[in-house]
């Protein structure tokens, strides 16, 4: 079975241990401000992006991440 993907992304599930995961994230939050916790976010999302790399990867990582219109 073949993984749905957006363009070259991959949507289901892909993190080992994701409740680690969603434990360190947490973790990384806890006793930060709004603004620096929305730092934070903002400083992984383009740590990340930098790691992908490939602009169409991000660019399909941005549209699947939009709300539904």
């Amino acid at each position: 079975m073949t993984a749905p993907t957006h363009g070259t992304l991959t949507l289901e599930p892909n993190i080992k241990d994701p409740d680690g995961f969603y434990a360190e994230l947490l973790a990384a939050h806890e006793g930060l401000s709004r603004e620096d916790s929305e730092a934070l976010n903002a400083r992984l999302v383009l740590i990340l992006a930098n790691h992908v790399g490939d602009r169409d990867t991000i660019r399909a990582a941005l549209e699947a991440a939009l709300p539904e219109r």
